[in-house]
């Protein structure tokens, strides 16, 4: 290699290193976006439909536990019933009607009991 080719490679090096560096620090000082957490406590009796499921009622319980419990995941999860016309954002909507200030859920929507 010739001395202008090794130097115009070292350049490249240290530039892309330093984009990198700039790029990771960028990164680091980005604020992270603030939204649902995961609840972890107790939880109250789940629904109980007066009506037949169409799911195994075992199956309806565990979907309510997890829509409880992971409004992080169900939040960026959409429905597409129609149910955002009446206000529903994300798919935890459909099971969790409030939640109070711990994040527990304080009454439940039925409509995610089919």
């Amino acid at each position: 290699m010739t001395f202008r080719a090794i130097t115009i490679a070292l350049a490249a090096v240290l530039c892309c290193g330093a984009g990198v560096s700039t790029l990771q620090k960028k990164a680091a000082a980005a604020p992270v976006a603030s939204g649902p957490k995961p609840y972890t406590g107790p939880i109250p009796a789940t629904p109980v439909a007066s009506y037949p499921l169409p799911r195994p009622a075992t199956v309806v319980k565990a979907v309510y536990e997890f829509a409880s419990r992971r409004p992080d995941v169900l939040h960026y999860v959409p429905c597409f019933c129609g149910c955002e016309q009446g206000g529903h954002v994300g798919n935890d909507d459909c099971f969790v009607k409030t939640r109070d200030a711990a994040g527990k859920p304080a009454s439940w929507e039925p409509h995610g009991m089919g």
